[in-house]
């Protein structure tokens, strides 16, 4: 049982590094609209079907909104993004 809990840690743990060097990755190209970007790649790997994507993007973006005080977050712009991808997707 600790074996297994510690194997399921160290993947969270991982899971949650990957996440934050995405986010951070983001940030230094431009900060200001890393927001967006993790939006449009998860609403990207949404409408491809790719759940395991689609909730690292939005988890990128939830980061992104967490420690960037200066990121763009319209809620207008987002649903413009999800349309936008929507529309590629057919």
């Amino acid at each position: 049982m600790m074996r297994a809990l510690k194997t399921w840690w160290e993947r969270r743990r991982a899971k949650r590094q990957l996440v934050a060097d995405d986010a951070r990755d983001l940030i230094e190209r431009d900060e200001r609209t890393a927001y967006y970007v993790a939006q449009r790649l998860a609403a990207r790997a949404r409408f491809r079907g790719d759940g395991t994507g689609f909730m690292h993007w939005a988890s990128v973006a939830a980061e992104v909104a967490r420690v960037s005080p200066i990121a763009e977050m319209d809620m207008r712009t987002v649903q413009a993004i999800v349309d936008e991808e929507s529309a590629r997707s057919i």
